[in-house]
């Protein structure tokens, strides 16, 4: 199992939404390497849900339930999509402010590279994120 962390503007689709769908399809990523990480997500990984624009924090869990298929929001067949599914929402947010703050999270994509939509998450960073927001390992 590996673990991921995907972005989502939450006044265009928020973990909230996700969860009363149930399970719905990730879409809209246009950024080649976030391409290839969603390619390589598989069934049973585990998403965090990250809220960007004036939220900027990790808010909810969800699980891969269908690796990469062809995004059908892209006329060109190019793009990549993913099946998600809600698994929990987090006791607490996780901030950006915070992940910043603490040095074990200082060569993470997340700080390193703002835009980047999709990214693997570290297993020990992972588990430092879940203790972070009240829980122990998902």
């Amino acid at each position: 199992m590996a673990y991921w962390l995907l972005k989502t503007e939450p006044s265009v689709y928020s973990y909230a939404d996700l969860e009363q769908a149930g399970t719905d399809y990730w879409d809209g990523v246009r950024n080649n390497l976030a391409q290839k990480y969603m390619k390589q997500m598989q069934p049973g990984d585990l998403v965090l849900i990250y809220h960007t624009g004036s939220e900027k924090q990790a808010v909810g869990v969800a699980e891969v339930v269908r690796g990469a298929y062809p995004d059908p929001t892209d006329p060109t067949g190019r793009w990549v999509a993913v099946d998600v599914k809600a698994r929990l929402r987090l006791p607490r947010p996780v901030t950006l402010v915070e992940i910043k703050a603490d040095p074990a999270f200082k060569d993470w994509e997340l700080v390193r590279n703002a835009r980047l939509s999709a990214m693997p998450v570290p297993e020990p960073l992972w588990e430092r994120i879940m203790r972070m927001a009240g829980l122990g390992t998902v």
